[in-house]
């Protein structure tokens, strides 16, 4: 099996040729975005990928920092910004624990399609809420393989066997809201998105 790294880091090029799956999906979740950032307000986007929705939202915002693990996703987001000539918005190879990101700093926090890939939820959920100004806004976009009868679960051990597949926690709704809730937040909007795999929608505020 690859590390989490290693895999984006192959999946980049093929990554950020493909279409979005649903685009009719993409854009409501934007729209719900929007309605919760302000033009003068600072953002981190957390597991940013080739930097699609870092620069779709810049506009909206004064300044928006995208964040991943894999440095050729990053490379790619860095190239596209350039060539957008979009300058409010910087792409970082980092993680969530590391220091270069400042506490208490950002208005909003955006992961999305991101949680139900990391090893440590309680402790992410932390990092983020510590990152977040007084109040701040934490929004997410999560798959939920633990609701339902998803064949997914099946197929994701193999393939995880074969460098097909990154790791991926089986997320419930009743799990995932009881981590953000027990990190600090309070979940203040929801929408659930069916499809193959549910995904949940969620503002919280911190607290």
């Amino acid at each position: 099996m690859v590390s989490s790294e290693k895999f984006w880091d192959k999946k980049a090029e093929g990554y950020a040729a493909s279409p979005i799956s649903n685009m009719d999906v993409y854009n409501q979740t934007m729209d719900q975005t929007r309605t919760h950032l302000d033009t003068g307000g600072r953002v981190l986007e957390v597991g940013c990928g080739t930097g699609s929705t870092a620069l779709l939202l810049a506009e909206n915002v004064a300044h928006i920092t995208g964040t991943d693990i894999s440095g050729n996703m990053i490379q790619i987001a860095r190239d596209k910004a350039i060539a957008q000539n979009i300058v409010n918005v910087d792409f970082v190879r980092t993680t969530l624990d590391d220091e270069v990101l400042e506490a208490e700093a950002y208005d909003v926090v955006l992961a999305f399609n991101i949680l139900h890939l990391l090893d440590d939820l309680p402790t992410a959920l932390s990092e983020i809420h510590r990152r977040l100004k007084p109040g701040g806004t934490f929004i997410s976009k999560t798959v939920m393989l633990g609701d339902g009868l998803s064949l997914w679960r099946l197929i994701i051990p193999p393939m995880r066997l074969l460098g097909l597949a990154p790791p991926v926690k089986s997320l419930t709704q009743g799990g995932l809201d009881a981590a953000i809730t027990g990190g600090g937040f309070e979940i203040i909007e929801t929408h659930d998105y069916p499809g193959s795999f549910k995904t949940r929608f969620i503002v919280a505020k911190k607290v």
